[in-house]
């Protein structure tokens, strides 16, 4: 694959079945969000967007945001993180550091700090553990602000 107009279409179309709606192509997505490669590609190739297995681990390996991954065995293909649809990724909790970051657009300041962070359309809100990260995940909705959490007593400020 080639075409960098074909890669973005193709990973955005990734993003949408394997994070949010799998059926709009016809997926079958398991409990743990993994979908079998060869289902995957025959969806995508019934719904106009025909790529191939090598398509396919070009856009796993080159996403800037590794927002795809491939079970062990390589058959199967899940998004990381970011689902809408209720998934179990396996993760095992881990200690938090002491203070972590939450990017998000100035506009949206006001609900926060009326309802606090929530997850809204999402299983998880976004925490980082740098506030570069966080410049970049508020920057996409946009100006950006970035708010630090604390692990004592869940105080957050600006």
């Amino acid at each position: 694959m080639t075409d960098p107009k074909i890669v973005k279409r193709a990973s955005r179309k990734l993003s949408l079945v394997l994070r949010h709606a799998p059926e709009a192509i016809g997926l079958t997505l398991d409990k743990q969000g993994w979908a079998k490669i060869p289902e995957l590609l025959k969806c995508l190739k019934q719904h106009k967007l025909p790529i191939k297995r090598e398509d396919l681990d070009h856009i796993v390996a080159e996403n800037n945001k590794q927002r795809f991954g491939f079970s062990e065995n390589g058959l199967k293909i899940r998004a990381k993180q970011g689902h809408s649809i209720p998934v179990d990724l396996g993760l095992k909790p881990v200690t938090p550091p002491d203070q972590l970051y939450h990017g998000t657009a100035g506009r949206f300041l006001s609900s926060i700090f009326k309802t606090g962070l929530e997850a809204q359309s999402r299983q998880h809100v976004h925490l980082s553990a740098d506030g570069d990260t966080a410049i970049n995940v508020g920057g996409r909705h946009g100006n950006p602000v970035i708010l630090l959490v604390h692990q004592d007593q869940s105080s957050v400020q600006l």
